[in-house]
């Protein structure tokens, strides 16, 4: 590795960590560049803490959300650059491309084959936008919410216009009653764009996730010197709250600290208690 590309990996490992320019480059140095790894090393040798900084977010672009009599449609576009998110045939593109979507309920197949309002396809319109702006652009993700049960509601943080932004959040409720207690759906998905669960309880959680959150954890502990049996009872503790920290019904409100999730959906219940059928979050490059 150059020392230019070493130099620009610390300062990008130091961001994502905070860890300082020594151990950062020990890090590098030890997975061969390999910035992932080295978020593990270091959070194996206790010097770095999980953080939600640690997400990797190598992509540009938008995330688009619509609605119509209920039902919702989501979709991520990536381009290379913030610079080409703000171009307009690129916003132009990704609207006709959420108006498609909604269509298609989120079929990305069915889109990609799709004829766009120039009769032509979209995964050829998709070149011709490449070859035009001179960047690379994928239609990445995207999913759909029905209205056969339950209500469904949206957030669009760092709105760039109007169903338009960084973040998109969507969430389905039952047991909500129009005009009594569905102001709460919009704060459900607020809260969700802001604390990022994995899963809407403990048990949803992927068991790679866990197990790799739990393997970063005893190593951490064992790295500190703690004995193999306190080690255990620690690591118990810190996956617990792991857990908790990343289910949508045990994080704290983001509106009171001292109440979870669970607390205000009992405490806006009238007939029966309200329940989270399902949610999304896309932020825009999240995981690329």
């Amino acid at each position: 590795m150059s020392d230019k590309n070493l130099l620009e990996n610390i300062k990008k490992l130091r961001e994502m960590t905070g860890v300082g320019f020594k151990d950062c480059k020990l890090a590098l140095d030890e997975t061969k560049g390999d910035i992932d790894k080295s978020v593990e090393y270091l959070r194996k040798k206790g010097i770095a803490k999980a953080s939600k900084k640690m997400s990797r977010t190598a992509s540009e672009g938008l995330v688009l959300v619509k609605e119509e009599q209920g039902k919702i449609s989501i979709i991520e576009i990536n381009s290379e650059t913030d610079f080409v998110a703000k171009n307009e045939n690129f916003i132009s593109f990704c609207k006709e491309l959420s108006e498609l979507n909604f269509i298609l309920k989120g079929n990305l197949e069915k889109l990609n084959d799709s004829k766009m309002k120039n009769n032509i396809l979209v995964k050829d319109n998709l070149v011709n936008l490449i070859a035009k702006i001179g960047e690379k652009i994928t239609i990445r993700r995207s999913f759909f919410f029905d209205n056969d049960k339950g209500i469904n509601f949206f957030y669009v943080h760092s709105s760039l216009e109007k169903n338009i932004g960084k973040i998109v959040s969507i969430v389905k409720l039952d047991n909500i009653i129009k005009g009594k207690n569905d102001e709460i759906g919009s704060k459900i998905a607020m809260h969700i764009a802001a604390s990022n669960p994995l899963a809407i309880e403990s048990k949803g959680i992927d068991k790679n996730i866990i197990d790799k959150e739990l393997e970063i954890i005893k190593a951490e502990i064992t790295n500190s010197g703690k004995p193999p049996e306190m080690a255990e009872k620690i690591s118990k503790g810190k996956i617990s709250k792991f857990l908790n920290d990343n289910s949508l019904l045990t994080q704290i409100w983001i509106m009171d600290p001292k109440k979870k999730v669970s607390d205000i959906l009992k405490e806006n219940s009238f007939e029966k208690e309200i329940k989270v059928l399902n949610f999304i979050r896309y932020k825009v490059g999240e995981g690329v």
